[in-house]
């Protein structure tokens, strides 16, 4: 079997990657493009887990071969049907072990060149961690600093459009950042999947050309951050996003629209802000989605919450940002790509 294992730098040289893993540890994390064709689902995984450790590796290698050899046909009679003869897959579990060695060797006793990749998943994951570790040290970093609803995120999107390199952490970790930041309906990725993400994104960006990112705490959400790519952050370039009161009420009504269609679900989240509030200010903006009174609600969260809080972390830890470039935003207007440009000519 030997002969079949490749390495982790030959994954480009394939058509088509297969996690033979349980769906719920491809759900937790994958290769990027890979599918999910799994040799043992959740509970079967389970079965065959327990018969080891219970009973005997024997009658678990027993049973678990028949459940293996099973699930492989339903995927050669389904999954896999059409592949034509000159397919190239290569095949992953965890450890690079019998669950992704058993559909390799009966794919190539088809005819199809399937190989092995050496260590499987494990592998693929210390490949992530190394990554996270040594790419960010060599990134240009531009910090886009600024109080909750001054525009940070809409004026990252402008300067993409405009063509500077950007890295949207938010994006990766589907999630706003702020208190009030989940996205309705959008569960955040595991921090396994979410680090698959961002290394992905690293080793796109070009060392030589400035990286703009917003500023972020630690978390974004549940998800952490890499120290790593913190302190690239942290001694990167600064610029000062900043937005009138009135433009930021505006903006957080706009940004935040989706809460504000089920006031039921924003009032729950703010009732998860008491200790950072008194009861009768969480009671008091409650009121206010109760009235649909939108703006004065984000008026109130900016300078009861978001000003506080944003005064309180004074961003510090970023040492550039005394020298920073004062960059006035209008996150509500239609020329926000201008600005943007605006704002790359000024950096030259």
């Amino acid at each position: 079997m030997k002969h079949l294992l490749v390495s982790l730098d030959k994954l480009h040289e394939f058509d088509e990657i297969i996690d033979v893993r349980s769906p719920l540890e491809y759900a937790d994390d994958h290769i990027p493009g890979a599918i999910n064709a799994p040799v043992l689902n959740n509970e079967e995984r389970v079965r065959v887990g327990t018969l080891y450790r219970q009973v005997s590796p024997f009658e678990a290698s027993r049973i678990g071969a028949a459940l293996v050899a099973r699930n492989i046909a339903l995927h050669l009679e389904t999954t896999f049907a059409h592949r034509p003869q000159a397919w190239r897959p290569l095949i992953y579990c965890w450890r690079g072990g019998k669950r992704s060695g058993s559909m390799t060797l009966m794919f190539n006793m088809i005819g199809w060149r399937a190989r092995q990749l050496d260590g499987g998943y494990k592998t693929y994951r210390g490949a992530t961690l190394a990554a996270l570790a040594s790419l960010p040290p060599a990134l240009r970093c531009v910090v886009l600093v600024g109080p909750t609803g001054s525009g940070k995120t809409r004026l990252l999107h402008a300067l993409a459009q405009a063509g500077a390199q950007t890295l949207d952490l938010e994006q990766l970790a589907s999630h706003r950042g702020s208190l009030l930041g989940a996205l309705p309906g959008v569960a955040q990725p595991s921090q396994k999947h979410f680090d698959t993400l961002l290394a992905a994104r690293l080793r796109e960006l070009d060392t030589t050309q400035p990286v703009f990112v917003e500023a972020e705490s630690r978390k974004i959400g549940a998800i952490e951050l890499p120290p790593a790519l913190l302190n690239a952050m942290h001694q990167g370039a600064c610029v000062n996003v900043m937005s009138t009161r009135e433009d930021r009420a505006a903006f957080l009504q706009q940004d935040y629209a989706a809460l504000f269609d089920d006031p039921d679900g924003l009032k729950a989240q703010l009732q998860r802000m008491l200790g950072l509030h008194s009861r009768e200010v969480i009671q008091g903006w409650q009121q206010l989605v109760d009235a649909g009174r939108r703006i004065d609600l984000a008026r109130e969260l900016i300078d009861r919450h978001y000003d506080p809080a944003y005064a309180r972390s004074s961003n510090a830890q970023y040492q550039h940002l005394p020298q920073a470039v004062d960059m006035p935003f209008r996150p509500n207007d239609a020329d926000v790509v201008q600005q943007a440009r605006a704002l790359l000519a000024t950096l030259e």
